[in-house]
């Protein structure tokens, strides 16, 4: 027999969008994606490869591997800094404010260990 629910559309736009929210950055990028393909009509080529060069230069400042960052210069390139999320509130755990060994985790992050 075959399967009824295999042969349907999803019901709603949002549904693909919610099936794929245990990936966290989905929407995100989607949202990335649309703002650089309007970008790219209203003011051309160079506005979307200007921030994406702005993105990736601003993802590689971190702290140090002990210290949450808070990413917030990436927060401001993509106008998140004036909003409350539920990630402001309701943070995930594996980011709590549980320090470990500093050394050590240097070490561990630049492959000492």
């Amino acid at each position: 027999f075959r399967s009824v629910k295999n042969e349907l559309l999803p019901s709603h736009p949002l549904e693909l969008s919610e099936k794929n929210a245990s990936i966290p950055s989905t929407f995100q990028l989607n949202q990335d994606k649309t703002n650089f393909a309007t970008l790219r009509n209203i003011q051309g080529l160079h506005a979307p490869l200007k921030l994406q060069m702005e993105f990736r230069a601003v993802k590689q400042v971190q702290r140090l591997p002990f210290l949450h960052s808070s990413n917030i210069a990436l927060d401001t390139l993509r106008g998140n800094d004036e909003s409350i999320g539920f990630e402001d509130i309701l943070n995930d755990p594996s980011q709590s404010e549980a320090m470990g060994e500093p050394h050590m985790m240097v070490e561990y992050k630049l492959g000492l260990l």
